[in-house]
């Protein structure tokens, strides 16, 4: 009897292979996270500092004591860092799930049933995120309670529960 050379014992337990479920590490999370906030930042911090946000928060304004950035101001630093964000992912999440950072880890957004996520799912997944982390005063805590979820045994952030998606291995 010929042996079959494509089954592995793997297979016979039903584990899922390579990039179809297998949840990424919390640490390739990080970062992959880490990669496209760095690239984000090439963008946003030159931007600050040539409208003079630096100067505002160090020094003050007219004399005034150092205060914190107009709400406004920090609202549009928000919006320009999304719009960089997607003019430099947007191609690549929409084609197979991935950012330039998850593309450097070798981890990508699915569904949570393993499909690849649509641009509706990755719009609600990434609206979330980005929408919390604009709301003054406490969009930083609810952020922080946000990636804390990652902790869970399904290593899924509140972002990821929203827009019904996970991040596994690519590879």
């Amino acid at each position: 009897m010929e042996q079959d050379v494509y089954r592995t014992p793997e297979s016979d337990l039903n584990i899922p292979q390579e990039g179809q479920g297998i949840l990424a590490s919390r640490w390739a999370r990080l970062g992959g996270s880490l990669i496209d906030s760095i690239l984000i930042m090439c963008i946003t911090l030159p931007l600050m500092f040539l409208t003079g946000f630096f100067d505002t928060v160090t020094t003050g304004v007219d004399g005034q004591p150092p205060a914190q950035p107009p709400l406004l101001f920090s609202f549009f630093i928000g919006i320009v860092g999304i719009v960089a964000f997607l003019l430099i992912n947007g191609k690549f999440l929409l084609s197979d799930g991935q950012t330039i950072g998850k593309k450097l880890v070798g981890t990508r957004i699915v569904t949570d049933n393993n499909q690849k996520a649509s641009g509706m799912t990755l719009l609600k997944r990434y609206g979330f995120y980005w929408v919390v982390a604009l709301i003054p005063v406490i969009g930083g805590l609810l952020s922080l309670v946000n990636i804390l979820f990652i902790f869970g045994k399904t290593k899924r952030c509140l972002h990821d529960y929203v827009g019904g998606t996970k991040v596994v291995k690519a590879r």
